[in-house]
């Protein structure tokens, strides 16, 4: 992906519904606080619209001017929240997936990071985990059907793997476990959660599933084993996705990049918010080679919209994630160490996290430690 260190990052803003609307001006209050000594181009914002509520009021969920402005204007965007219905409504579909196909975000990238996170759980392990979502395939390609003889009904899922779509994921996770690795450098080694050599974990399960697996296993290991500065600086190794779980709760220290396909990815991610205490810690991005939308995990949380009470730290980090894919790491890194330290200060919490804070206090404390 291009930088735009030097010059002018233009970032589409979709609060899109409920507490989008909440913690995405929260992020952006963030990243216009960030002093010129570590952010050197110049940000711009562009509010765009997509959404359920959209829809309901125009018919579509993501709107085509919003998708020619981000393919001509903006260089990522940072994406709220949607209120998908749980029910089939005609004519409707989610805005955030239709936004992955159009933009060709093929991965979503997920860290969970314990820190000064790990606080407000009570969790004290260090855990610095990043998962990568292979984003456009799987059982996701929703191509089902449902028939029926002399027994009843019975459905039929078609789940999709392919060479193509696993190498792009594969690549991904050993690029990004480098990544990971120089930005680790820019930290002193008692700031650092992982201290090992870079290592990625490849998530199948190939001894049930040999064909979809297997391909799927077969692909990624191909990626590292063909590229001589993986096998050099990385360390690999492979884990049934039931053993993944289990050890994932049990031992969440020993996971640097964890890549995975559609769905196995989308459960694993889900579970390890909850090694930190909250979803609305953990950000996500999700990443092509030419585009990034941060996208931070909880849901639209229709209960709490409106109040000024929900956690904005996912939103935030998920604006960091967006500054160091565009190539401003030092900017990113200013980012997270600011809200590791509002959270390890534990005055400033809302709701979620045990405390009474509100959502324009937490991004008025982070601005405060930039």
């Amino acid at each position: 992906m291009a930088t735009t260190s030097g010059k002018t990052l233009t970032i589409g803003l979709i609060p899109a519904d409920g507490i989008g609307r909440e913690v995405i001006p929260a992020a952006r209050q963030v990243l216009e606080a960030l002093p010129s000594d570590v952010m050197a181009a110049r940000l711009k914002f562009v509010d765009l619209d997509a959404g359920f509520e959209y829809f309901q009021k125009h018919g579509v969920a993501l709107p085509e001017q919003t998708l020619a402005a981000l393919k001509s204007d903006c260089d990522g965007a940072l994406f709220g929240a949607v209120s998908s219905p749980s029910h089939k409504v005609a004519g409707y579909s989610s805005p955030i997936v239709g936004l992955r196909k159009q933009m060709d975000l093929y991965a979503n990238v997920r860290p969970v990071i314990s820190g000064a996170a790990a606080t407000a759980s009570g969790d004290k392990r260090a855990i610095d985990m990043l998962i990568i979502r292979e984003n456009t395939e799987c059982l996701y390609i929703k191509d089902e059907e449902l028939h029926e003889d002399a027994n009843g009904k019975y459905a039929v899922a078609k789940r999709r793997i392919s060479e193509f779509a696993s190498r792009r994921a594969g690549e991904m996770a050993f690029s990004m476990a480098l990544q990971r690795d120089s930005m680790r450098q820019l930290v002193g080694a008692a700031e650092r959660t992982w201290t090992g050599r870079p290592k990625v974990t490849i998530v199948h399960k190939s001894n049930v599933l040999s064909v979809t697996d297997g391909l799927w296993r077969e692909t990624v290991r191909s990626v590292y084993e063909g590229n001589a500065e993986y096998t050099r600086r990385v360390d690999v190794e492979e884990q049934l996705v039931d053993s993944m779980v289990y050890r994932m709760f049990r031992e969440p220290e020993a996971f640097d990049v964890v890549v995975a396909p559609n769905m196995y990815g989308d459960i694993i991610s889900d579970g390890a918010a909850a090694l930190v205490g909250s979803l609305g810690l953990v950000p996500s991005a999700n990443v092509g080679d030419s585009f990034v939308v941060g996208e931070p995990v909880h849901g639209s949380a229709p209960d709490i919209a409106g109040k000024n009470i929900a956690n904005p730290v996912a939103a935030i980090r998920s604006a960091a994630m967006l500054l160091e894919r565009t190539g401003h790491g030092a900017a990113a890194l200013a980012i997270y160490r600011a809200v590791d330290r509002v959270l390890a200060g534990g005055q400033i919490r809302t709701p979620d996290l045990g405390g009474k804070s509100t959502t324009t206090e937490v991004a008025d404390a982070v601005c405060k430690q930039l």
